[in-house]
Formats: C-alpha cells, structure tokens, sequence
C-alpha cells in the first residue's frame, strides 16, 4: 500500500511461505539485485554447465540477506525442500544450485537471496493497518510473469489502479 512507500517494502510482492500463530516468513518476488545466476555458482564453486541463460536474483527480504531461498516447481525434491502449495516448492539447500549448474534443476525456479519475517501477529497488524493488500498466491506471476509486470499483475488480479491509491485519507 502506499503507506509503505518510504519502506524497503515499497512496490513489493511477497509470496508468504508461512503464517502461523509463531509468526510468518515471505519472499518479496520483484526486486531484483543487479545479479545473475552466474554470480552465484561463482560464490558457491558450482562448475556451471548449463547453458540457459542465467536468471535474475531477487531481493527476498532485509533478514539475512546472505541466505538464498529458492521457490520452484514441486517435479522434484531437494535436501530441504518443503511444499508451501500444489504449485510452488521452497528449498534453501546447497543441492538445487549445483542442480542448476548442471541443468538438472526444476522446470521453474525464483532464486531470492534474504526473506520478510514478522514476529507473532505482527503481520496481522499491519494487514489490519491497512499497510498489506492481499490477494490468493498466484504461481504464474512468480514463475511466468517478468519480474517487472509482477505489480502490475498482482494488481490487476485484485481490480485495482494501484497508481489511483493514495495513502493519505480524507475527511468528509
């Protein structure tokens, strides 16, 4: 919402991974790091042997920024892979990137590096706060949509102009 705008959170996505009564840890899916790929197979001493074109690395959250978090298709299983959806894996285990190296990694897969946490009902608040919109996850704009349509998309999923919200309200 606009009143994040002076945040780090200012025209983000983030795919929530996991909510419950102990908090919730998401993935912001639209802010990339001026990275690639190939930068992280560098880091990492992967051998890189494939010859796709290196994807992006996104921003995934201001908390631990050296981590990296990849969301990908479920056709396979990785050392610390977890289902948050029929459609959407999260693994954070050194095995998926030599994978990717190799070209044997999944069909479709976002690499983040860091993610979004929020402490018990933090996030709640500001939802209530009015500081989140939501809407149901939507696995083609993480894995179909150009990270700079992500927005976009999100917003026209909702019926709404994001350019028309204003975060200032008014009095009649």
């Amino acid at each position: 919402m606009p009143s994040l705008n002076d945040s780090i959170f200012s025209h983000t996505i983030t795919y929530l991974c996991d909510h419950s009564s102990d908090g919730a840890m998401g993935l912001v899916i639209n802010q990339p790091l001026g990275i690639d790929m190939t930068e992280v197979y560098k880091q990492l001493n992967c051998e890189q042997i494939s010859q796709d074109t290196p994807a992006p690395v996104l921003c995934g959250g201001p908390v631990q920024p050296e981590r990296g978090f990849i969301l990908h298709s479920p056709e396979q299983m990785w050392d610390s892979s977890l289902a948050v959806s029929d459609e959407v894996m999260l693994t954070a285990s050194r095995d998926i990137i030599e994978a990717m190296a190799r070209g044997e990694g999944p069909h479709k897969a976002q690499v983040t590096l860091g993610y979004a946490g929020w402490g018990p009902g933090q996030l709640e608040s500001e939802i209530a706060d009015n500081a989140w919109l939501t809407l149901p996850a939507d696995s083609r704009i993480i894995f179909d949509t150009p990270i700079e349509q992500r927005w976009a998309a999100a917003s026209q999923q909702l019926g709404v102009d994001m350019n028309l919200i204003s975060g200032i309200a008014g009095h009649a």
